[in-house]
């Protein structure tokens, strides 16, 4: 079971955290104009790249959002972070 960090709580298992979305990532807009194809490529085509990887995840015991940076080779957390903007 690997730890993760919560900017917010400490430490904390992993089964405790869901992925969010690749951090970056731009919703198109706006959405009632937004093809199928443009839309299905949002949700489900994703970088996925070797090596660190910036994401947001959230960690559902407090419910905040933040940003991990990990390393998807080694799975190490490089780094866990409030997302830009929020008051701490």
């Amino acid at each position: 079971m690997q730890i993760f960090t919560c900017p917010f709580c400490g430490p904390r298992e992993e089964t405790e955290f869901h992925f969010a979305a690749e951090a970056g990532k731009h919703r198109p807009e706006p959405a009632e104009e937004t093809s199928d194809t443009d839309w299905a490529d949002y949700l489900y085509m994703n970088d996925a790249p070797r090596g660190p990887s910036s994401e947001v995840w959230v960690h559902v015991t407090c419910g905040e959002f933040f940003l991990m940076t990990r390393d998807t080779v080694s799975r190490d957390i490089l780094d866990s972070t409030a997302l830009p903007g929020r008051n701490e």
